[in-house]
């Protein structure tokens, strides 16, 4: 008995992961470029008592076994990397990737992290940077007299300055890829880190070699679905419950033991 309230108990705690989960997904509903996230169980390791296929008899085998299992346990958190919403913004420094990639972001200790979020802003330098002030890689330059910015789908950024009938090409977004996203270490701050899981990053230029494509003046919505994790707070709060009544019923039957052979 002893068994079930150990079994019961590991229920209890992954449940408690999924809701965690489910609570991060709606907290971040309306996070641009945020990624859904899943938690990934597996049951424990089985207590073999008859191996199925033993001999019961000289001329017979046992078709099942007797195995008791250990419980559930939590594998992962999975980010589900389905393409978001887009959404117009009208912003000129506002980018949204169509397909497949990330924007390249250079950290304060000189590291590269990856992002969905294309929320950028221009900082006293005139360098592309996030909200946090974190710059885009490569690093692009707009000039103070800029008039107007345009970002084509492939990457290609132009500005539009005084006195000038032609567009001036300040640079290119680049995007990164890998085999495996959801290899990605989430950082916070709506940005990645590459893994030894998700392999290498893959840069290149919007449009190719499986790139998605820039899209100027929108943002990449959250891929959350409002009513889906409803449904799964729902089965998770269901699933906490009956954990806690095998547990409550385990500790029923211990009782009942103990009463009778004291008795």
């Amino acid at each position: 008995m002893n068994q079930a309230l150990w079994v019961a108990k590991t229920g209890l705690e992954a449940q408690q992961t999924r809701m965690s989960v489910v609570a991060n997904n709606l907290a971040n509903v309306n996070t641009t470029g945020f990624k859904k996230g899943r938690a990934v169980f597996e049951d424990l390791i089985y207590q073999t008592i008859r191996q199925p296929g033993a001999q019961a008899a000289q001329d017979a085998q046992l078709p099942s076994g007797l195995m008791l299992g250990a419980g559930v346990r939590t594998v992962s958190t999975e980010k589900m990397f389905v393409q978001g919403n887009l959404i117009q913004t009208q912003n000129s420094l506002d980018m949204a990737i169509e397909g497949r990639g990330f924007f390249q972001i250079l950290l304060p200790n000189g590291d590269l992290a990856y992002t969905r979020d294309g929320s950028f802003q221009i900082n006293a330098e005139g360098e592309m940077v996030m909200s946090n002030g974190y710059a885009l890689q490569p690093n692009i330059q707009i000039p103070e007299e800029t008039l107007f910015l345009s970002i084509g789908k492939d990457g290609t950024v132009s500005a539009q300055l005084p006195n000038q009938p032609e567009p001036q090409e300040l640079g290119q977004v680049q995007l990164a890829d890998f085999i495996n996203p959801a290899g990605l270490q989430p950082m916070g701050e709506n940005l990645y880190l590459e893994t030894a899981a998700s392999g290498a990053a893959q840069e290149g230029n919007p449009g190719l070699n499986g790139l998605g494509t820039v899209v100027q003046g929108m943002l990449e919505t959250s891929n959350v679905n409002i009513a889906e994790e409803l449904v799964n707070m729902i089965e998770t709060q269901r699933s906490y419950e009956v954990n806690t009544k095998a547990v409550a019923a385990a500790d029923q039957m211990l009782q009942y033991a103990n009463n009778r052979l004291g008795s």
